[in-house]
């Protein structure tokens, strides 16, 4: 076997051709449905904005009873016309955001193309990222305590598609075919920061690698998410003391934990999570890796606050009726 083909083992691959292992995503396409159509019946109608949607339990079509329009209840969502059924679409996005597989390995496990898996998986991720802040909100909690600021750097894999296309060894990389570890300028080159609060996990990118940026993005979004921040704590990096918020500092040079019990284990704790799930993807540009560490976030979040799969579908629904409507 090539090192380009995916990292399943053989013998697993064939038990998957065999029909060994199957998948049967039926009680999870009925609780889609079920949301999906929830969701239509106390929301306005995309084409005349009236709260007139009306659904039936065993049909797939819902009815604006204003303008007649009669859209099937996956209209408007990234479940819409794709080759994957809804808790397909789901499982491969579940795969992906919280196991080490990669799209090429989660492809063969539901028998579709690369591209066919590829394309719902981000879809999901946008509306994933558009509703998380309102079922964050929504969530029985209460989150206490101080929040915790760290920074990790990440090398990018270059351009991958964009403008200008990467030319193998004169920017850098590889002369092989596929994707390689991409080793080029500064401008290449990106920070994740994280801040972590009970069980709030954000992760923003900034760009360069000596890190001296805005915190005010991570910043901003854990508050928004925390109402209120709490106490800020970092380590003695030069940017953070800089800070305009109150916050207190452990010298990491001199100790993990200062003399009055400030630290930062839970960032540092997330960042060690974090490199080797991104690892998966084996070279990420700057969007893609700003995007996949942000979404790692999301779902790492949802899992420490103990929520089931239930909440991911509510991120995923909401936001794809925010984008549509």
């Amino acid at each position: 076997m090539s090192s380009a083909q995916p990292a399943f083992g053989a013998m697993f691959r064939e038990l998957i051709e065999l029909g060994v292992v199957e998948i049967d995503t039926e009680p999870l396409d009925a609780r889609i449905e079920r949301r999906l159509k929830d969701f239509w019946e106390n929301t306005s109608c995309p084409r005349c904005g009236h709260n007139a949607v009306q659904t039936w339990p065993h049909l797939d079509r819902v009815w604006c009873r204003d303008c007649n329009f009669k859209p099937v209840y996956t209209y408007g969502t990234p479940f819409h016309e794709k080759h994957l059924s809804c808790g397909e679409v789901l499982l491969a996005f579940t795969l992906y955001a919280d196991t080490l597989l990669s799209i090429n390995q989660i492809a063969p496990l539901l028998g579709r193309a690369y591209k066919t898996v590829h394309t719902a998986i981000r879809e999901v991720e946008a509306a994933i990222h558009r509703g998380f802040p309102v079922v964050w909100d929504l969530l029985d909690q209460t989150l206490e305590g101080p929040t915790q600021v760290d920074e990790s750097g990440r090398v990018c894999s270059g351009y991958k598609g964009q403008e200008p296309p990467r030319p193998s060894r004169s920017r850098g990389g590889s002369s092989q075919t596929g994707r390689s570890r991409w080793r080029g300028r500064h401008g290449d080159q990106l920070t994740l920061v994280a801040a972590c609060r009970d069980s709030l996990r954000v992760i923003r990118g900034q760009l360069g690698i000596d890190f001296s940026g805005d915190l005010e993005p991570v910043i901003q979004e854990a508050e928004d998410l925390s109402q209120p921040l709490g106490e800020v704590w970092t380590d003695g990096l030069q940017a953070y003391r800089e800070m305009e918020r109150d916050h207190r500092t452990v010298v990491h040079k001199e100790r993990y934990v200062s003399s009055d019990g400030v630290h930062i284990n839970q960032a540092e704790c997330l960042f060690s999570l974090v490199q080797p799930w991104l690892r998966k993807f084996r070279g990420l540009s700057k969007h893609g890796l700003e995007q996949a560490a942000h979404t790692f976030g999301i779902v790492r979040s949802l899992n420490l606050s103990g929520e089931s799969i239930a909440s991911t579908i509510d991120c995923l629904v909401i936001g794809a009726f925010r984008n549509s409507t």
